[in-house]
C-alpha cells in the first residue's frame, strides 16, 4: 500500500525525542510527528502526551523527495470551537483599562460596512492611546506617588 498525503492511518509510537515522536505506520515505514503536531494545545513535554508502544491515529501531512513522512496527531481530531484559544477566539474580553466603544462580539453580517467599522475601531484606538500617553506623562513627572520611578 502506497502512503499518500491526507491519508489517516494507525501507528505505534517507537521513539520520543524533545522535538517530536517517531511512529511506525506499517509496511516497514515510519514517520515523525513534530512536537507542534502532537496536540491541539501547547505541548511542552511530549512525554506528557505520548508513550513508547502507544497506538495512535495519525494523518500524513507531508512526504518529502527523500521519502521522509511528516505526520500529525492533532489533525486527526476535531478542532475545538474556539480554535484552541482559552478566551474564546482571541478577541478582547471586557474593558481592558480604557473605554472601549467598539463591540468586538458583533456578528460578521452587521449592516456596518468596512469603512464604518474601521472608523469606529480607529476612534476607540485613539482614545486608548491618548489615555496611555497621559498615564506615561504622569509617571515621568512623579504624579503617581513614586511608582515607576527609578
Amino acid at each position: 500500500m502506497a502512503f499518500e498525503v491526507g491519508q489517516i492511518v494507525e501507528g505505534k509510537v517507537t521513539g520520543i525525542m524533545n522535538y517530536g515522536a517517531f511512529v511506525d505506520i506499517g509496511e516497514n515505514t515510519s514517520g515523525m510527528v513534530h512536537i507542534s503536531e502532537v496536540a491541539p494545545v501547547y505541548v511542552k513535554e511530549i512525554k506528557d502526551h505520548l508513550t513508547i508502544g502507544q497506538t495512535v491515529k495519525v494523518k500524513i501531512i507531508g512526504i518529502d523527495e527523500k521519502g521522509k513522512i511528516s505526520l500529525s496527531i492533532k489533525q486527526t481530531e476535531p478542532r475545538p470551537q474556539n480554535g484552541g484559544r482559552r478566551n474564546g477566539g482571541g478577541r478582547p474580553q471586557g474593558n481592558r483599562g480604557g473605554s472601549d466603544n467598539y463591540d468586538w462580539n458583533r456578528r460578521q453580517n452587521s449592516s456596518d460596512n468596512f469603512d464604518d467599522m474601521l472608523s469606529k475601531f480607529m476612534a476607540s484606538s485613539d482614545e486608548k492611546i491618548s489615555g496611555l500617553k497621559k498615564d506615561n506623562r504622569r509617571s515621568r513627572k512623579g504624579g503617581n506617588g513614586g511608582a515607576g520611578q527609578w
